[in-house]
Protein backbone atom coordinates (compact mmCIF):
# COMPACT_ATOMS: atom_id res chain seq x y z
CA UNK A 1 0.00 0.00 0.00
CA UNK A 2 1.25 3.46 -0.94
CA UNK A 3 -0.04 6.78 0.33
CA UNK A 4 0.78 9.99 -1.50
CA UNK A 5 0.60 13.46 0.01
CA UNK A 6 1.03 16.51 -2.20
CA UNK A 7 2.05 19.97 -1.09
CA UNK A 8 3.30 23.22 -2.58
CA UNK A 9 0.31 24.41 -4.54
CA UNK A 10 -0.93 27.97 -4.35
CA UNK A 11 -1.47 31.18 -6.21
CA UNK A 12 1.09 32.78 -8.49
CA UNK A 13 1.16 35.42 -11.19
CA UNK A 14 1.87 34.67 -14.82
CA UNK A 15 5.54 33.98 -15.32
CA UNK A 16 6.04 32.85 -11.75
CA UNK A 17 7.24 29.55 -10.36
CA UNK A 18 6.01 26.91 -7.95
CA UNK A 19 7.42 23.65 -6.69
CA UNK A 20 5.08 20.79 -5.92
CA UNK A 21 6.12 17.94 -3.67
CA UNK A 22 4.66 14.47 -3.34
CA UNK A 23 5.73 12.44 -0.34
CA UNK A 24 5.13 8.70 -0.54
CA UNK A 25 4.78 6.18 2.21
CA UNK A 26 5.27 2.46 1.88
CA UNK A 27 8.01 0.38 0.41
CA UNK A 28 9.72 0.11 -2.96
CA UNK A 29 9.34 3.79 -3.94
CA UNK A 30 11.96 3.43 -6.66
CA UNK A 31 9.97 0.62 -8.27
CA UNK A 32 7.13 2.95 -9.24
CA UNK A 33 6.70 5.31 -12.13
CA UNK A 34 5.86 8.61 -10.44
CA UNK A 35 3.72 11.08 -12.31
CA UNK A 36 1.98 14.41 -12.01
CA UNK A 37 -1.44 14.87 -13.55
CA UNK A 38 -3.70 17.88 -13.58
CA UNK A 39 -7.38 18.55 -14.01
CA UNK A 40 -8.82 21.93 -14.85
CA UNK A 41 -12.52 22.70 -14.33
CA UNK A 42 -14.61 21.07 -17.02
CA UNK A 43 -11.68 19.19 -18.49
CA UNK A 44 -10.35 15.67 -18.28
CA UNK A 45 -7.39 14.80 -16.13
CA UNK A 46 -4.20 14.91 -18.16
CA UNK A 47 -0.66 13.74 -17.69
CA UNK A 48 1.80 16.56 -17.06
CA UNK A 49 5.04 14.75 -16.35
CA UNK A 50 6.28 11.36 -15.27
CA UNK A 51 9.58 10.00 -14.06
CA UNK A 52 9.93 6.30 -14.65
CA UNK A 53 11.21 3.78 -12.16
CA UNK A 54 14.45 3.90 -14.13
CA UNK A 55 14.71 7.66 -13.67
CA UNK A 56 13.73 8.81 -17.16
CA UNK A 57 11.52 11.93 -17.27
CA UNK A 58 8.77 12.55 -19.81
CA UNK A 59 6.69 15.67 -20.27
CA UNK A 60 3.50 16.74 -21.96
CA UNK A 61 4.18 19.02 -24.89
CA UNK A 62 2.40 21.91 -23.23
CA UNK A 63 4.88 22.01 -20.34
CA UNK A 64 8.09 20.78 -21.92
CA UNK A 65 10.88 23.27 -21.34
CA UNK A 66 9.02 24.94 -18.47
CA UNK A 67 8.49 22.10 -15.98
CA UNK A 68 11.00 19.73 -14.43
CA UNK A 69 10.31 16.50 -12.58
CA UNK A 70 12.79 14.86 -10.25
CA UNK A 71 12.80 12.53 -7.30
CA UNK A 72 14.65 12.00 -4.06
CA UNK A 73 14.62 8.26 -3.48
CA UNK A 74 15.83 8.26 0.16
CA UNK A 75 13.11 10.81 0.99
CA UNK A 76 10.52 8.94 -1.12
CA UNK A 77 9.51 12.25 -2.65
CA UNK A 78 8.90 13.40 -6.19
CA UNK A 79 8.93 17.05 -7.15
CA UNK A 80 7.47 19.08 -9.97
CA UNK A 81 9.23 22.38 -10.53
CA UNK A 82 7.05 24.67 -12.59
CA UNK A 83 8.53 27.75 -14.21
CA UNK A 84 7.10 30.39 -16.56
CA UNK A 85 3.61 29.56 -15.38
CA UNK A 86 0.64 30.51 -17.54
CA UNK A 87 -3.04 30.93 -16.69
CA UNK A 88 -3.75 27.72 -18.62
CA UNK A 89 -1.64 25.84 -16.07
CA UNK A 90 -4.35 26.52 -13.49
CA UNK A 91 -5.68 23.17 -12.26
CA UNK A 92 -5.70 20.71 -9.43
CA UNK A 93 -2.46 18.76 -9.62
CA UNK A 94 -2.41 15.13 -8.59
CA UNK A 95 0.49 12.85 -7.79
CA UNK A 96 0.34 9.31 -9.14
CA UNK A 97 2.36 6.18 -8.51
CA UNK A 98 1.99 3.07 -10.59
CA UNK A 99 3.80 -0.09 -11.49
CA UNK A 100 2.87 -3.12 -13.58
CA UNK A 101 1.88 -6.24 -11.71
CA UNK A 102 1.71 -8.60 -14.67
CA UNK A 103 -0.84 -9.72 -17.22
CA UNK A 104 -1.54 -6.14 -18.27
CA UNK A 105 -2.60 -5.09 -14.78
CA UNK A 106 -1.04 -2.39 -12.67
CA UNK A 107 -0.98 -1.19 -9.12
CA UNK A 108 -1.88 2.52 -8.94
CA UNK A 109 -2.23 5.16 -6.26
CA UNK A 110 -3.31 8.79 -6.24
CA UNK A 111 -2.80 11.71 -3.95
CA UNK A 112 -5.57 14.05 -2.85
CA UNK A 113 -4.54 16.87 -5.17
CA UNK A 114 -3.22 20.39 -4.69
CA UNK A 115 -4.62 23.51 -6.31
CA UNK A 116 -2.43 25.66 -8.55
CA UNK A 117 -3.84 29.00 -9.67
CA UNK A 118 -2.03 31.25 -12.12
CA UNK A 119 -3.42 34.74 -12.51
CA UNK A 120 -3.02 36.82 -15.64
Amino acid sequence: QVQLVESGGGWVQTGGSLRLSCAASGSFFSHYDMGWYRQAPGKQRELVAVITSGGTPHFAGSVRGRFTIFRDIPKKTVYLLMNSLKPEDTAVYYCNADRPTGWGAKEEYWGQGTQVTVSS
